[in-house]
């Protein structure tokens, strides 16, 4: 497999990969979720590598996923 990092691809090449990666022409989920064209556009304009994008979203998900869950944020976890 060819590699991916930034240095050894060119924007078109870039641009290539996010496609194959996104099912359909918006990349948006069906669901509403996030513009994944929007997310990796930091990667195709040589900016930020994949790994640094990917790190960057799986740490703003814990870090929602963890504080819904902290003690006294309504979770019934109340002090007696």
């Amino acid at each position: 497999m060819k590699s991916t990092l930034i240095k050894d691809t060119t924007k078109e090449e870039r641009i290539a990969l996010i496609r194959e990666w996104i099912p359909d022409d918006d990349g948006l989920e069906d669901d509403g979720g996030i513009d994944l064209w929007e997310m990796y556009d930091p990667y195709i304009r040589g900016e930020k590598e994949i790994a640094e994008i990917n790190m960057e979203f799986n740490a703003g998900f814990y870090e929602e996923q963890d504080m819904q869950q902290a003690p006294g944020c309504g979770q019934g976890n109340s002090r007696r």
